[in-house]
């Protein structure tokens, strides 16, 4: 889709770099497992040793222990590496500077000219170069999500903010993106009775009253004894 002014150009390069960073962060996700898994074996196979010498266990199935572990350790290691986890992140890194500065560089003009439209389909060389084509889907697919949700926050935003400035009530509300309210464990709401019927929903019910000491009658002797009878 042809992009003719500043702000439809802005916007693209807004959801496109905003797949980028998502992309990034999902890969950045999956190299962290794979380095804690490496870590973790470490530890387990250091430790393992250790015991070994200390309790003095000398058999060869327990021998055999530490050379399995330190092969899938080896394993992950070089899936890692057939990954090529860090190449992937740092041309991911050097696209989103791209569109980040000509991005800024819209946002400073007011129209369209050469050296922006250059710039710009830079950017989408460089994007088209940084993802496959299924990946730019799914990700630009989750990107336009994300920025339509931020925009209608912005709208409410704005709308309280106008109301303020009206001398307006404005009602806050605690709700998620879902518009469902947000559950608290082992909390009541005094005014729901329908997920917990057995629970009062009038306040006056759910108030006890002190008692006094005129109240409270006294115990004669004569009925402790009975009731220890």
């Amino acid at each position: 889709m042809e992009k003719t002014n500043i702000g439809e150009i802005s916007n693209d390069l807004k959801a496109k770099r905003d797949a980028l960073m998502l992309c990034h962060s999902e890969l950045k996700a999956e190299s962290d497992q794979y380095a804690k898994a490496i870590i973790l074996l470490s530890l387990l196979t250091g430790g393992f040793e250790s015991c070994k010498i200390k309790l003095g266990w000398t058999s060869n199935a327990v021998s055999l222990v530490p050379i399995l572990m330190s092969s899938v350790i080896a394993s992950v290691s070089a899936l890692m590496k057939f990954r090529d986890f860090n190449t992937k992140l740092e041309v991911l890194v050097q696209s989103i500077s791209l569109l980040t500065n000509t991005l800024t560089k819209c946002r400073n003009h007011t129209e369209v000219d050469h050296d922006i439209l250059v710039e710009y389909y830079n950017s989408l060389e460089k994007l088209e170069q940084s993802m496959y084509p299924h990946l730019r889907r799914r990700f630009l697919m989750m990107s336009h999500k994300n920025l339509l949700g931020i925009y209608k926050k912005e709208q409410e935003y704005f709308a309280n903010i106008a109301k303020v400035n009206k001398g307006e009530q404005v009602i806050f509300s605690d709700s998620d993106s879902d518009g469902e309210p947000p559950k608290f464990k082992g909390y009541v709401s005094e005014l729901d009775d329908t997920e917990h019927p057995s629970h009062p929903t009038n306040k006056e019910n759910v108030l006890l009253s002190p008692i006094s000491e005129e109240q409270v009658s006294p115990i004669s002797e004569e009925e402790i004894i009975k009731a220890n009878l």
